[in-house]
């Protein structure tokens, strides 16, 4: 019979279940047991990570001792990780390098992922590939609907990501066909456009940069990507910065933080100061509280608040779209954008005060007046994208209700909708500020 362990053993047991909190210990799990041995045999030991599943990232990866500022936290040697070279030495180098034209290097990395995931057991790379997502969430795997949910710019981008890889796909049948006499099955079955879309959201969220020679075989599309197994289990923070790079000397990927992490905390790097359209469209997630992100601001919405009447309309467009002053346009935790200030004030400059134009694309002030309209147009143009940001989250709502099968998708497009709102509403209240000092 058990004994009753009452308060002080509860109390015990909570303690040393709080480091844990945040995060819920995998490394018992038999797909993490796999891959730790077969990194092993490639040379990797690491005693400063253990996977585990964090409450707001999803897996992740766990310091098992405090981590100070200048540590390593994972150094991955060269044989790990997963490059062009990988996919030369296999059965498909004969194939790729007969190929006209050549491939791209991208391309070739789609093809190996393909190849080996359907070729299963027999893998050499299957304790990596049971790891890896199953699916995605970039805007490309998303549906129709979720598409036309997303904020403007970014919509298009979207549509932009989904295109590609159709042409990627529809260029590339030719290539695949070629390689039939490597399988049993026909390669359009395995080759086909769902396997294509999986392997490039792989590459394009979770690869390191990595330089590498050009090769003839080769397309001149850079050759830039490795994939890093357990490595590219460290989730993004905006809040952490690091040292990512290879090192010639040991001949291992490093980074270094340039932090502190507690033990039993999520260790973080950083992917670089993206906002969160950048964080959705080229890794399919959104942070919180993200110190880099904006709203931005398209030409068309910009364009509505000026009259049609003005004589120098056509001009002013002009200048600012040679001056590049039509793109990146945004709403910030601070306020409207000096460039998206620069353009109000350019398309608000009167008949008398246009030939000063170049002043005023350098910051010069023109007059009060040319002042005072750009900032009650930016509070305008502020005020219909929080009514139209408060449109679309209702829009959500109710599709959340409705299609149970977009939940995670719709889940992902109300998070960053909702970061938005707080953005813009930041931004209104500094241009009230502004406008009751003036």
């Amino acid at each position: 019979m058990k004994k009753n362990r009452g308060r002080t053993g509860r109390r015990r047991r909570r303690k040393h279940l709080q480091g844990f909190t945040d995060g819920v210990n995998c490394s018992h799990k038999l797909e993490y047991i796999k891959l730790k041995k077969w990194l092993k045999e490639r040379g990797f030991e690491d005693r400063n990570l253990r996977p585990a599943e964090f409450w707001e990232t999803g897996r992740g990866l766990m310091a098992t001792k405090a981590l100070q500022a200048g540590d390593v936290i994972i150094s991955l040697p060269e044989k790990c990780l997963l490059t062009t070279d990988t996919v030369l030495s296999s059965c498909l180098g004969g194939y790729i390098e007969k190929w006209k034209p050549p491939v791209s290097p991208l391309l070739a990395l789609c093809t190996f992922l393909i190849a080996e995931k359907h070729t299963g057991e027999k893998s050499p790379w299957k304790p990596y590939l049971d790891v890896l997502p199953k699916t995605y969430t970039c805007p490309a795997c998303l549906d129709h609907d979720v598409i036309n949910l997303l904020p403007k710019p970014l919509k298009k981008k979207a549509q932009e990501q989904k295109m590609m890889i159709q042409e990627l796909f529809r260029s590339s049948k030719a290539f695949f066909s070629s390689l039939q006499p490597l399988f049993a099955e026909s390669t359009g079955s395995i080759f086909n456009y769902s396997a294509l879309e999986w392997a490039w959201c792989t590459i394009n969220t979770r690869t390191i940069y990595m330089k590498h020679p050009h090769r003839e075989c080769f397309s001149l599309e850079p050759d830039v990507y490795a994939l890093a197994p357990y490595l590219d289990l460290l989730n993004h923070s905006p809040n952490v910065q690091v040292k990512a790079a290879f090192n010639e000397q040991t001949r291992s990927y490093e980074i270094r933080t340039n932090s502190q992490c507690k033990q039993y905390q999520e260790v973080f790097i950083c992917y670089g100061p993206h906002d969160n359209q950048r964080l959705l469209l080229e890794y399919g997630f959104v942070a919180m509280d993200n110190p880099h992100s904006s709203v931005y601001v398209s030409a068309d919405t910009l364009l509505k608040y000026f009259s049609p009447l003005d004589k120098q309309r056509k001009a002013k467009v002009a200048i600012l779209k040679d001056h590049d002053f039509l793109e990146n346009l945004t709403f910030g935790w601070d306020g409207p954008s000096w460039r998206l200030l620069t353009a109000l004030k350019v398309l608000s400059l009167g008949a008398d005060e246009f030939a000063c134009w170049r002043r005023t694309l350098l910051g010069d002030v023109t007059s009060a007046r040319n002042e005072q309209q750009a900032l009650d147009t930016a509070a305008k143009i502020c005020q219909f994208l929080i009514e139209e940001t408060q449109h679309v989250l209702v829009q959500i709502s109710q599709l959340k209700r409705d299609k149970e099968n977009l939940k995670t998708h719709l889940a992902l497009v109300e998070m960053l909708r909702s970061e938005d709102l707080k953005i813009l509403q930041k931004s209104a209240e500094i241009l009230c500020n502004l406008n009751l000092a003036t």
